[in-house]
């Protein structure tokens, strides 16, 4: 009995998926410490192209730690170390790309720095503050209608031509 063509097309979502161990990430990284990880990122970091390319980046206003973590994760990604000896590693590699940029004069921003312009509020506080001050308002002067106090206007309900979930509506 042969098998109907039917039957030999490849399983839905297929593509979407590889065997186990087959990703880099999953497989045991080529640097499993920290100090290899460490000695791996400072011969590449030390090179004259890395260097000036480092450096572009850090004055077009990019954070030390936006660099790192970028690093880091596209290291892991590929099967270098592991994620928890990317984050070890972490310090070490800023403070390493800040030393270049001091070396070379580049001003930076870490990306650790406080905003002391004013405390960041979330959009909820400022909602909730919002909604506050309105309610004071109110009741500071109770004959002051709002906008959300009008009165709806009468909807008039209309039935649908046809049934069903996919149906059009007229």
């Amino acid at each position: 009995m042969e098998a109907s063509p039917e039957f030999d097309a490849p399983i839905p979502g297929m593509g979407m998926t590889a065997e186990l161990g087959g990703r880099p990430w999953q497989s045991p990284p080529q640097y499993p410490t920290v100090e290899k990880a460490i000695e791996y990122y400072i011969e590449r970091i030390t090179t004259a192209e890395f260097k000036s390319q480092l450096l572009d980046v850090l004055e077009m206003g990019v954070t030390v730690t936006a660099i790192v973590n970028t690093i880091q994760l596209s290291s892991v990604m590929e099967g270098v170390h592991s994620a928890d000896v990317g984050i070890l590693i972490s310090p070490v590699l800023m403070e390493f790309i800040m030393l270049i940029a001091d070396k070379a004069g580049v001003k930076y921003q870490t990306g650790l720095e406080e905003d002391t312009k004013e405390p960041r509020k979330s959009l909820v506080m400022k909602s909730l503050n919002k909604l506050r001050e309105e309610e004071a308002s109110k009741e500071d002067n109770p004959n002051m209608e709002s906008i959300d106090e009008t009165k709806p206007e009468e909807v008039i309900a209309e039935e649908p031509v046809a049934m069903g979930l996919m149906a059009r509506r007229a």
